[in-house]
């Protein structure tokens, strides 16, 4: 053999070998669609756009896939009244408050917080005429009295968005059920804290709460449906009442 031939055969040996290693060579597999979906929703919780989002002006602390999601529902629910508590600002209580007069001619929101924030969007006239604000706390005797004199024999959803430990929101839970008209909606947030997929260190929270609620009360489901956009800070969150 020539020079020129052995140096050609070394060549093509040398690059099957290297062909081989690289088929063989151990990769990373990708990610899933679950592990991508994480990663955003950490991402976006961590750049903290969520306190960047406002509706009318006004903070809601909400993602929008989430509030595209809620609209969905008081489409299909036609509720009369839509309970919510903790109301911070005021934007997410404008944001129900918005859609629920295009589908229901006389639907109330009516909302709880123990502290009212509600200066700026209490001047709008959308607040005015269609929210109700009750201060205190959303698990006294007097809140609960309240709401259950103003819904009796209407149609109800309600949000739980108020202190997110395990133990208030588990009382919210059972509390507020009761209002809940068969079809309609119990809506608890930020079950995604402590791990799910935010806030690893929080401790035991709403989704914590939610597993042993749906444990003791058979009448509501988790619809995963509802988390069809797949960017939600309320997995497992959306409680359907089926009985």
């Amino acid at each position: 053999m020539t020079k020129r031939s052995i140096l050609l055969v070394f060549l093509l040996i040398l690059l099957l070998f290297a062909l081989v290693v690289f088929l063989l060579w151990p990769r990373e597999k990708p990610p899933t669609k679950e592990q991508i979906v994480e990663k955003f929703i950490q991402t976006y919780h961590t750049a903290n756009i969520h306190n960047e989002t406002t509706w009318m002006g006004i903070r809601t602390q909400q993602n929008p896939c989430d509030l595209w999601a809620i609209q969905e529902i008081i489409w299909d629910v036609k509720p009369d009244f839509i309970v919510e508590t903790g109301t911070f600002k005021g934007g997410g209580t404008l944001f129900l408050a918005s859609i629920l007069q295009h589908i229901n001619a006389s639907g109330k929101v009516i909302t709880v917080d123990i502290e009212s924030q509600i200066g700026q969007a209490s001047k709008l006239a959308l607040f005015q005429e269609r929210v109700e604000f009750i201060e205190g706390d959303s698990v006294s005797e007097e809140t609960i009295r309240r709401i259950a004199e103003q819904v009796k024999n209407s149609k109800v959803m309600v949000m739980l968005d108020s202190d997110h430990h395990k133990k208030h929101v588990l009382k919210e839970l059972r509390l507020y059920s009761q209002f809940v008209t068969p079809g309609s909606y119990l809506i608890v947030h930020d079950t995604s804290h402590n791990g799910h997929p935010l806030r690893t260190s929080y401790g035991e929270g709403p989704m914590e709460a939610v597993e042993d609620f749906l444990k003791e009360n058979t009448n509501f489901v988790s619809d995963r449906n509802r988390e069809k956009f797949m960017f939600t800070f309320l997995p497992q969150g959306f409680l359907k009442r089926i009985n």
